[in-house]
């Protein structure tokens, strides 16, 4: 009877920056109860991947572990990757090369060992990037058996296969799903069982295919005391390790003493489940999309991709600015399945500071006209020493982004609620299970709860949005998005009718009768100076609101006008102004005449690994005034 080769890694990864207690548990519940595991078990053969980041973190963090990972360097074989964990196909050649290297730079140095065996972030294969993990020496990638399965290959994948492009070849290594969900899941014995049926195999190489979070030995749900309390890991590498029939191996030594099982082309796409997130609708969900399909189900995920992309263009020889430019690539803030991710407002302000950082290095001040989201129309950039505004003519003459420059903070990081699928699950949709087990979080019940009212958004919450309704708006149909729209101002397409791009203009309707709108902006050092005026013959009195929808990283530290911050807020004034004590800056909004102001916060409902989150985004603001033909709608933005 062959051996069953257990071919076992695990890849470590937490979003750059992530907070210190986040990083110091996972250390402490995962990363070095697994090594200390280990350790004992000398003949136990394992792959291991780790963020490079990551890794430099631990070194200067936590010098036991790092020690312990470098004296058992001669049972671990380490993997390679975006040294700042990119999805590796979102990138630019350049980019990848260098990110690649630049781990693999980090492992020999402090490990010894040259990669030949890369982590594919989140599995996103794409045929494009074969050339340039040639080129970084790298001979193998871990994919997931469903690539395969999805271009028709079921049988006999117990091995590695070849694919190839542009005359460079790679190696692929399909993940075993039914693996994947029983490690550490199941019960000893069943793994036990799963891992003898391949050793009874006949035909192929025999190879157990395993290669999946190092965070699920320890900080999923119940998953520390499963491992290690109960000692589930230390009963897996005995069994690996006694057994007469399974031998554990490095990739690299399979590879290295194992014929290709045949040659492969695979589709664009990644592991099953994020098929499913990725899916634009339920049409598509059926047979998967592709990743980079977060970019049209996100906007602001597609914005954020795309501003890194138009940097990475503007590549200058600068250390510091490549190094923000690589922090800005971290694939979490790009997308959203199990775990937070786009939903997340820390990810985003981490993505934003090293955007802004890129900004402040290139200094740049002049006005700016390109296509930034590559949607086919140009956005106007102005610049000062103090801020940073971004203009969106194709959507209302919108501001899309306001930079704090030395604060590196984008206070219109802001999130649109939409529906998402498992808004509308409930705990009587999924088959019963027993509640005594211990699950993989992908088989997680999301539901929303009593408290948790899920609010869609009907245009994308940006700033400086023009609205036209009547005196039926009020704060709470404000807050649920459901006001009446008389005017068709909101998302329209406005045209530049000056050179600097800093006036806009657009025709549409109030109510059944022609209108024309004009926008401008002025850009003064730490003020931004706002003029609306609108023309039209509406014949019944209506009321203009200025939406505006602004970001703060800790919202208990606001200020309103001198009063705390309350879930809902109304005013009558002149002048409105927010104290921010984290960023140690006043937003203040100056208006000629007196104005009422709604202010409400915006919370989105979305799932995570622990079930649900319930995220406050932003704070929603409405600015308004009273108008029948005319109106003139002027007020300055200072940040001081």
């Amino acid at each position: 009877m062959k051996k069953t080769k257990l071919l076992f890694g695990v890849h470590s990864h937490q979003p750059v920056d992530n907070f210190d207690e986040v990083l110091f548990n996972a250390i402490t519940k995962a990363y070095k109860p697994f090594f200390q595991t280990l350790k004992l078990f000398p003949d136990f053969k394992c792959s291991v991947h780790f963020s490079g980041w990551l890794l430099e973190f631990i070194k200067k963090n936590d010098k036991e572990l790092f020690l312990l990972m470098q004296n058992l360097s001669n049972q671990i074989e380490f993997f390679s990757g975006g040294f700042y964990e990119p999805i590796l196909a979102s990138i630019s050649s350049s980019d990848r090369i260098a990110q690649i290297q630049k781990l693999n730079i980090f492992i020999e140095k402090n490990f010894n060992q040259i990669p030949t065996g890369l982590w594919l972030t989140e599995r996103v294969w794409d045929d494009s990037i074969i050339s340039d993990l040639s080129l970084c020496g790298i001979k193998y990638v871990i994919v997931d058996d469903y690539h395969l399965i999805a271009n028709g290959i079921t049988q006999n994948l117990q091995g590695y296969f070849l694919t190839e492009n542009n005359s460079h070849k790679i190696a692929l290594f399909p993940i075993s799903k039914s693996l994947r969900y029983s490690i550490p899941f199941n019960d000893i014995d069943y793994v036990k069982e799963q891992l003898l049926s391949i050793a009874t195999t006949k035909e192929g190489s025999n190879g157990a295919i395993i290669f999946d979070d190092g965070e699920k030995f320890g900080i999923w749900p119940q998953t520390y005391d499963l491992c290690y309390t109960n000692g589930w890991l230390k009963d897996f590498f005995e069994l690996c390790t006694s057994s007469t029939i399974i031998e554990t191996q490095t990739y690299r030594e399979f590879f290295e003493t194992n014929r290709a099982l045949g040659l492969v082309y695979l589709p664009t796409l990644s592991y099953e489940e994020m098929g499913e997130w990725s899916a634009l609708d339920e049409k598509q969900s059926s047979r998967g999309g592709i990743w980079k399909n977060f970019f049209l189900k996100y906007p602001q995920s597609n914005w954020i991709h795309k501003r890194v992309l138009g940097l990475s263009k503007k590549q200058i020889d600068d250390k510091n600015y490549l190094e923000c430019l690589y922090k800005a690539q971290c694939n979490d803030v790009l997308w959203h399945g199990v775990f937070g991710g786009i939903y997340l407002p820390s990810l985003r302000d981490t993505a934003y500071r090293y955007i802004i950082e890129c900004e402040n290095i290139l200094k740049s001040k002049d006005a700016e006209i390109v296509d930034i989201d590559f949607d086919g129309y140009d956005e106007y950039k102005l610049s000062s020493n103090e801020l940073l505004a971004i203009i969106k003519p194709n959507y209302g003459a919108s501001m899309v982004e306001l930079d704090i420059r030395d604060e590196k903070f984008n206070l219109l990081n802001t999130l649109t609620r939409r529906a998402e699928k498992y808004h509308s699950q409930t705990q009587n949709e999924h088959q019963k299970q027993d509640d005594s087990k211990i699950k993989t979080i992908h088989g997680n019940v999301f539901t929303a709860g009593e408290n948790k009212q899920i609010y869609i958004d009907r245009y994308q919450k940006y700033s400086n949005l023009d609205h036209i309704s009547d005196n039926s708006l009020n704060i709470e149909s404000f807050k649920t998005n459901r006001f009446l729209q008389h005017g068709t101002f909101v998302n329209s397409a406005y045209e530049s009718v000056d050179e600097k791009g800093t006036i806009f203009k657009c025709r549409g309707k109030i109510l059944e009768t022609e209108a024309e709108l004009i926008k401008s902006y002025v850009l003064d050092k730490n003020n931004l100076l706002c003029d609306v005026e609108i023309k039209g013959d509406a014949q019944r009195s209506l009321v203009y609101a200025n939406e505006w929808n602004l970001h703060f990283a800790m919202y208990d530290a606001l200020q309103i006008n001198n009063l705390p911050l309350e879930e809902d807020m109304t005013f009558r004034t002149k002048t409105l102004s927010i104290f921010d004590l984290y960023l140690k800056k006043t937003i203040r909004f100056s208006f000629e005449e007196e104005v009422e102001v709604f202010i409400c916060k915006n919370y989105t409902v979305s799932q995570s690994e622990s079930g649900v989150d319930y995220t406050l985004q932003h704070l929603s603001l409405m600015f308004m005034k009273n108008f029948t033909k005319e109106l003139k709608f002027n007020f300055c933005l200072s940040v001081e």
